[in-house]
């Protein structure tokens, strides 16, 4: 059986067209690959700046935590109600309790 040749001109349209399709291809890939990288590369940045917001919050929140266990001391207290909102602070009262030793034996 033999085989029929192709002519020229079919061959050039074949390779015409391979290239055509090749070309595309390398093009599409090449664009498809800049923006996954352009995407990772976007959220990698927003990953970071929430880490750096994160920390600052942490900061933020471990200072406000030191300024609130410094003013929860009985001394700092004293001296803002003393200073501040002008108290004074009363003398202790004594109290005298009697026992009635007759009726403690009973208990």
């Amino acid at each position: 059986m033999a085989r029929k040749r192709m002519s020229k001109r079919t061959r050039d349209i074949i390779q015409s067209f391979v290239f055509f399709i090749s070309t595309i291809g390398v093009i599409s890939c090449l664009i498809i690959y800049l923006w996954v990288y352009t995407e990772i590369d976007e959220t990698i940045l927003a990953i970071e700046i929430q880490k750096s917001t994160a920390s600052e919050l942490q900061n933020e929140n471990n200072e406000l935590q030191s300024k609130i266990e410094s003013l929860s001391r009985p001394d700092v207290i004293a001296k803002k109600a003393r200073e501040e909102l002008n108290m004074v602070f009363t003398q202790p009262e004594t109290l005298q309790i009697t026992i009635n030793y007759d009726l403690a034996g009973t208990l």
